[in-house]
């Protein structure tokens, strides 16, 4: 079905089914390396693009393209092409539009891996990144130069939750001749759509929401087929950060429930904000559906509810926060996010332990803050972890 027309849910469901001749109700797995030709002339059309049938599974599987199919769908978007994972996604986005002495515009609020992407490994490739406030928009404007290809962008950032206004960065994009790239990863489409805001690229890390459970790795990128096709799909098939049949198609199921399970990540969370709220061992809550987020009106205009993680801050620093996720019983020590199963963790000593101290600092991740995955278990027993863990302070 095309589903131009039909609901977030049925298009989660529906879109993107590639039946064989078997005609099987679910979705087939194609564990193959490689495909058949029926001649020595047809492998030439396909090896040379003139025939768009399958390959290599290197860039073309087709429980791979059902994925890209059916996400393309939900964020609105004419392109998708997966990868192995949210960083490959975002290098390929890099490698395949840049070169050498161009420049990036990076919000300072990143996942920590993605700024030692930036500020690391593309570095020593000739790319150049500027970091700004993800929140002031005078110096997005500031930074960019005439070399400056790419705006980048996580919204709501990690482990913040900082939400940047992408109608107006999108604008500022334009006017600098830049493309806008959104990391998607926290809303999903289910309750954000950049490219509706003026976005041109969206990465995802699928590792986390799309997949919902903590099973398997895997990125996408979206977006316009002329930016992005031809460029990313020579991208994998050079360099090969693949998705494989597998962890595509355990994904292609976590999208059929998508919506359900953001809305009720979204409703706990927003009950477990409001909890740390009025506790009097936290000195703060960054949760965008609570009122007394500073970007809580735009992340009613941007976002459907505010998602399902939240940040808090305890004083005295590290040993507090460890002593608090240490006394938890139920919620998990890890730094994965967007599993069914509550996580908890310390951003300052892992997933931005890469960092410098000053970096850190200037991106707002303290030693006493703590990030909590919100999960599909009933709020108030996360509540009641999450007390055994502030009363031990």
């Amino acid at each position: 079905m095309s589903g131009s027309n039909s609901a977030f849910e049925t298009l989660a469901v529906r879109v993107g089914v590639a039946r064989s001749q078997f005609q099987e109700h679910g979705e087939a797995m194609y564990l193959t390396s490689s495909f058949v030709f029926d001649d020595a002339a047809q492998a030439a059309q396909r090896f040379s693009g003139e025939d768009e049938g399958m390959v290599y599974s290197r860039y073309t599987n087709p429980t791979v393209q059902m994925l890209e199919t059916r996400l393309a769908a939900l964020e609105g978007a004419e392109c998708c092409v997966a990868t192995a994972s949210g960083m490959s996604a975002i290098l390929g986005v890099v490698m395949s539009l840049m070169q050498a002495g161009e420049h990036v515009v990076a919000s300072r609020s990143l996942f920590g891996a993605t700024v030692q992407l930036f500020n690391g490994v593309l570095k020593r490739f000739g790319i150049e990144t500027t970091f700004v406030e993800p929140t002031r928009p005078e110096q997005w404007l500031s930074a960019v130069r005439p070399n400056t290809r790419l705006l980048f962008v996580e919204t709501p950032s990690n482990p913040l939750t900082e939400l940047v206004d992408i109608a107006e960065l999108s604008a500022i994009a334009r006017q600098s001749g830049a493309l806008l790239v959104v990391d998607n990863c926290f809303c999903t489409p289910a309750l954000q759509r950049p490219l509706e805001h003026g976005a041109d690229i969206i990465v995802h890390s699928a590792t986390k929401y799309l997949d919902g459970q903590g099973r398997v790795l895997g990125g996408a990128v979206l977006g316009r087929k002329e930016v992005i096709q031809a460029p990313m799909t020579s991208f994998l098939r050079s360099a090969g950060p693949t998705l494989s049949p597998f962890n595509a198609w355990v994904i292609l199921k976590g999208l059929e429930t998508l919506k359900l399970r953001m809305q009720a990540h979204s409703k706990s969370a927003l009950d477990v904000a409001r909890w740390l709220e009025q506790h009097p061992r936290v000195t703060r809550v960054y949760y965008p559906g609570l009122a007394s987020h500073p970007q809580h009106d735009l992340a009613k205009r941007q976002q459907s509810t505010g998602g399902g993680i939240v940040s808090f801050e305890v004083d005295g620093g590290r040993d507090e926060a460890w002593k608090v996720i240490d006394a938890t019983q139920m919620i998990s020590i890890t730094a994965n996010l967007g599993d069914a199963k509550s996580t908890i963790t310390h951003p300052a000593s892992t997933t931005h332990g890469r960092l410098s101290p000053e970096v850190r600092e200037s991106a707002g991740i303290t030693e006493g803050l703590v990030r909590i995955s919100v999960g599909l278990e009933a709020a108030e027993d996360i509540t009641a972890d999450l007390e055994l863990g502030l009363s031990s302070i």
